[in-house]
């Protein structure tokens, strides 16, 4: 009887690690949040941080000042829980004062499974993992007038830019908006990437906040969200996303590899620029691919995420909105690339850290995207130039009380 059931354990046992250890893989895009994330319920990352204790502190007081400005029951949608405003804050509070004690990793890992409920993304269709990249804060020359060096604006939000709530015409519109113009009595999809730079729609409207030397410097702006702008006196100005034109956003990385004009190999972020500054007669061919645009507003700090709160280098992360909670405490493991004395990377070591959903982006959509804040400087635009690796994501949320 002994053995038997020795035997009957030990293949339980097996089955149930079997089980446990396969991570859904997804048939399709998610779609919904509880799609996105799956309860981890055996195998648990190793919680350990490659960063300072300080930057996570901080990231993480930035954090509750944007949950300390909510109604304390709104709803943050985790996978297929739900949980208050209230309760996330004291879920990182709690996680705070835990850190704070500094627990050594093995304390760290015991509290962290203890108390806290971890949730895995699922990933994109066919592969569990995440795909992470990297975006940084640029500083391009500009000027505050234009003149035969600064001809390419970047602009603040048009009046005539509306946002419209779809829900409010039909239910199952809950959650959708579409952002147009009024011309007359037609409601019209707003202008695209070319018709404001080709066609100069918005000129004598008085929306120019500086001008820049490169049509490429203000779609890599556009693309990155925000970046400092150093003027001919010396003196900087910080400007940050403030909305879009509402057009779908189309990779011009992907566009070039499809025609041809660099290889898998060779795509980085260096290597778009490289090649559109020595043939500059595929500049609007390949600009004009991606309709989206971005218009920015002036900043009197850093960087600020779609939760308006200063954005901590290393620390911020920009996730699906639709699928993932603003502000939600996150855990990620990835690569990250060392770069020697001349500015050349020699290999990419493993990494893991804690950070917060403090952004979004027009090209972090599904459960299997998410993109790093690495701030400013050579090494933060090398990272976010390169970056594009596959890696892990959690979500961690205080279990509930009983």
């Amino acid at each position: 009887m002994t053995v038997k059931m020795t035997h009957f354990k030990a293949l339980f046992l097996i089955i149930s690690i079997t089980f446990l250890a396969c991570h859904p893989v997804l048939k399709k895009e998610a779609q919904h949040p509880e799609e996105s994330l799956a309860p981890v319920w055996l195998f648990y990352p190793a919680f350990r941080d490659d960063m300072d204790k300080e930057s996570l502190i901080l990231a993480i007081r930035r954090n509750l000042e944007y949950l300390n400005r909510l109604d304390p029951e709104e709803p943050f949608q985790y996978g297929t829980h739900t949980f208050t405003c209230n309760h996330v804050r004291e879920s990182q509070e709690a996680f705070l004062n835990l850190i704070t004690k500094n627990p050594d990793p093995v304390q760290l890992d015991k509290e962290i499974r203890e108390n806290f409920l971890v949730l895995r993304a699922t990933g994109r269709p066919g592969n569990d993992q995440v795909l992470f990249t990297g975006y940084f804060e640029p500083v391009f020359e500009a000027s505050l007038t234009p003149d035969g060096s600064f001809k390419y604006p970047i602009y603040r939000k048009p009046d005539d830019l509306s946002v419209i709530d779809l829900s409010l015409f039909k239910r199952e519109f809950e959650g959708k908006k579409i952002i147009a113009r009024i011309e007359g009595k037609k409601l019209l999809p707003y202008f695209s990437r070319r018709q404001i730079d080709e066609e100069n729609v918005l000129n004598g409207q008085g929306l120019e906040i500086a001008w820049l030397k490169d049509p490429v410097d203000v779609i890599f702006l556009q693309i990155q969200g925000s970046g400092q702008m150093r003027l001919q006196d010396g003196s900087t100005i910080s400007v940050g996303y403030s909305a879009s034109n509402g057009l779908a956003y189309r990779s011009i990385g992907r566009y070039m590899l499809d025609r041809g004009f660099l290889s898998t190999e060779e795509m980085s972020m260096q290597s778009i620029r490289k090649y559109l500054s020595e043939h500059p007669e595929t500049v609007k061919d390949v600009l004009y691919y991606n309709p989206s645009y971005i218009f920015f507003q002036r900043l009197e700090t850093g960087p600020l995420g779609n939760i308006s709160v200063p954005l901590t280098p290393g620390r911020s992360l920009a996730l699906d909105s639709r699928l993932f909670p603003k502000g939600a405490l996150a855990f990620v493991l990835c690569k990250k690339p060392i770069i020697n004395n001349r500015g050349e990377i020699t290999k990419w070591n493993e990494f893991s850290r804690f950070v917060l959903n403090q952004d979004t982006g027009g090209a972090i959509k599904g459960a299997g995207r998410a993109d790093i804040f690495w701030g400013n400087g050579p090494y933060a635009e090398m990272v976010a130039g390169h970056l594009r690796h596959d890696g892990e994501l959690y979500i961690l949320i205080k279990k509930p009380s009983l």
